[in-house]
């Protein structure tokens, strides 16, 4: 692209169908430690979207948790995604997700394909998220 008023590429968000979109809010807010970001009213969805935010200022990418209100039909459960969250500490993020009563089908433990610790937590939806810890070595 020559057009210079364009920013570069970047990955910028993802959007996540959701059947709340409340208790989906509520989980990757509240348990997760995201920040509400914008609020849409669509005329057949609604969305939210969040991120994380650090000295006021939104780091990364942002997650979009869209729930259609067109009544058409949506399969929102156990769809193949996974969602991955670096986290400094991963048993203690598995802690966390597990007090609010929500799955933790893989405990943190030492990755069988580097040094890093990995473990698995499922959302409201039953949608896979990577706990990732990155460690030295």
């Amino acid at each position: 692209m020559s057009d210079t008023s364009i920013s570069p590429l970047t990955f910028r968000s993802v959007g996540l169908g959701v059947s709340d979109l409340r208790r989906s809010v509520d989980f990757y807010t509240r348990v997760c430690g995201m920040v509400e970001l914008q609020t849409y009213h669509l005329s057949y969805m609604d969305e939210v979207i969040i991120g994380f935010v650090e000295d006021g200022v939104t780091q990364g990418a942002r997650l979009v948790l869209m729930h259609w209100t067109d009544g058409s039909p949506r399969n929102y459960q156990d769809n193949p995604v996974k969602i991955v969250f670096q986290v400094p500490d991963a048993r203690a993020f598995a802690d966390r997700v597990r007090a609010a009563g929500y799955e933790i089908p893989r405990e943190p433990g030492k990755s069988s394909v580097s040094n890093n610790v990995v473990g698995f937590a499922r959302d409201p939806d039953g949608y896979q998220i990577e706990i990732l810890q990155v460690t030295a070595g």
